[in-house]
């Protein structure tokens, strides 16, 4: 596998691109559990891909790529990427999973996205493994599977990249107390422990989508009330978590502090640090952070060397 700091692209493959769509790449047609159980039964299907089963089943949305280095993270070799994609394939093929890609204008994207399907959530559930999934969950918009699919590639960074890596969670849900609203980060949460403290980091994923200046207004008004309402155990977190927008290019870190700066919607008990999806591709971490500071009247971009995210 290609390793992250070796991959040369030029625009993040969760960017939005206009006119994209979501194309199904599954099976169509029936199978039955009776075929499934004959497969388990001869060993076609095994613990690893159960292993893989698991892994959609937390991430709803997840690349092959992100599968294998989740897999690996666990201790569970693929062996290679083509390996992997074989059993992402019987998985298909047993509709246990489906597949889509991304089309636009610029052709067909370059990865495939996996997702449940109604036989996986069946074999989770006969494990005893709480499975939330429902078939509506399959027909989420691009914007929102390329909000979770960053956000993967953000969590996945961190706990291979960071020595203080302590735990994530995917959708950490969230409560503006005033506005009685219940949201969830887009891109989860990391808790990061050194020297028996602990700092838990929140994901927020920032697209161009439409409409996306008001949707970020409308999100850090949550947040907003949130952080200015916080009480020590609010939401599961014990201290003030750092809040980190994730957004598609280092044009587009400016434009989203630009929309948050003329509509009044900083926080002011937190710094504000924002990154990009090309950022988590760095060897280290510890330098992928950006803040925006006001310097002689206008706001400038400085990058936040911070430890805590070295090996």
């Amino acid at each position: 596998m290609v390793e992250d700091n070796q991959i040369k692209a030029q625009v993040s493959p969760f960017a939005i691109r206009e006119g994209e769509i979501k194309t199904f790449d599954g099976k169509d047609g029936y199978v039955s559990m009776n075929q499934i159980v004959h497969k388990i039964n001869i060993g076609h299907i095994n613990e690893i891909h159960f292993a893989i089963l698991d892994l959609v089943n937390e991430f709803e949305f997840i690349t092959s790529r992100q599968l294998y280095q989740m897999l690996e993270i666990k201790g569970i070799d693929p062996k290679s990427q083509d390996k992997l994609n074989n059993k992402l394939d019987q998985l298909v093929k047993s509709k246990i999973l489906t597949r889509y890609y991304f089309t636009s204008d610029e052709g067909k994207g370059i990865y495939r996205i996996y997702c449940l399907e109604k036989m996986g959530k069946y074999l989770l559930n006969s494990k005893e493994v709480e499975c939330k999934w429902q078939p509506s969950d399959n027909t989420k918009t691009v914007p929102m599977i390329k909000k979770r699919l960053a956000g993967n590639q953000t969590l996945i960074a961190y706990l291979r990249k960071v020595k203080a890596f302590d735990c994530y969670v995917v959708k950490p849900a969230i409560t503006a107390k005033v506005s009685g609203k219940k949201f969830k980060a887009t891109g989860g949460a990391v808790k990061l422990t050194k020297n028996k403290k602990s700092i838990q980091f929140v994901f927020e994923v920032v697209r161009r989508e439409m409409d996306w200046q008001n949707k970020i207004i409308e999100k850090m008004r949550l947040y907003k009330d949130f952080y200015e309402n916080f009480i020590v155990g609010d939401s599961g977190f014990s201290n003030l978590p750092q809040l980190i927008l994730i957004c598609e290019d280092e044009k587009h870190m400016a434009e989203t502090f630009k929309e948050i700066i003329t509509n009044e919607v900083e926080i002011p008990q937190i710094k504000l640090y924002f990154t990009t999806d090309l950022r988590q591709n760095e060897e280290t971490l510890q330098n992928t952070l950006v803040e925006f500071k006001l310097i002689d009247g206008k706001y400038k971009m400085e990058n936040v060397e911070l430890k805590l995210l070295g090996m």
